[in-house]
């Protein structure tokens, strides 16, 4: 039964401290043979007056915003054709790839690669994995696209995976794998 008991300065919210409770769980069963019943958290504060680092007071940092909820929102304005909402959600350097495309660093480069291929696409969610590798978040998005094809023809039910990655609150990168193509090609040969 591992009992992880952690330290952190007050101030915050019961939704951060519920999320930090949920990743060190999740980190646990990463390593120990354990169900997560098993597991116990326990978060400890320290009021601000309590904590010096280097011989200084220091305030405690805001929560970073939910790492899944930052992608959905991103997907959600590019989706709507918010462009400067999406734009908001990108580091520098941002870089994507799509099935069949380069690299792309800009959404007006996507926006340009997508227009030969269909008019309208929508995702249908079926979860969102978050996970830590190497210093970054890391987040899956995966569900099933539809949309209109260019010569008016309705699509559904394609799958899809979008794997990002966020440094801070951040985008840095997309990858995206789907059976878009496959799906098209299919329809041409029937």
């Amino acid at each position: 039964m591992p009992v992880i008991e952690i330290h952190v300065m007050e101030g915050y919210g019961d939704d951060a401290r519920s999320r930090l409770c949920t990743a060190l769980t999740d980190a646990v069963l990463t390593v120990v043979p354990a169900t997560p019943e098993a597991i116990t958290v326990l978060v400890n504060e320290v009021v601000p007056s309590g904590y010096m680092r280097g011989g200084k007071a220091r305030p405690p940092a805001p929560a970073r915003h939910e790492p899944a909820a930052l992608v959905k929102a991103f997907l959600g304005a590019m989706e709507s054709r918010d462009l400067e909402a999406a734009r908001s959600f990108l580091a520098d350097g941002f870089t994507m790839q799509f099935p069949a495309s380069p690299p792309m660093h800009t959404l007006d480069e996507l926006i340009a690669w997508a227009a030969p291929r269909y008019r309208a696409i929508r995702k249908t969610y079926v979860g969102f994995d978050t996970a830590v590798a190497s210093g970054r978040v890391v987040v899956y998005a995966r569900g099933t696209l539809s949309g209109e094809w260019l010569d008016g023809s309705l699509f559904d039910g394609i799958r899809f995976i979008d794997r990002f990655e966020l440094e801070g609150d951040k985008l840095i990168g997309q990858e995206v794998w789907n059976d878009l193509a496959e799906t098209l090609r299919q329809g041409m040969t029937q």
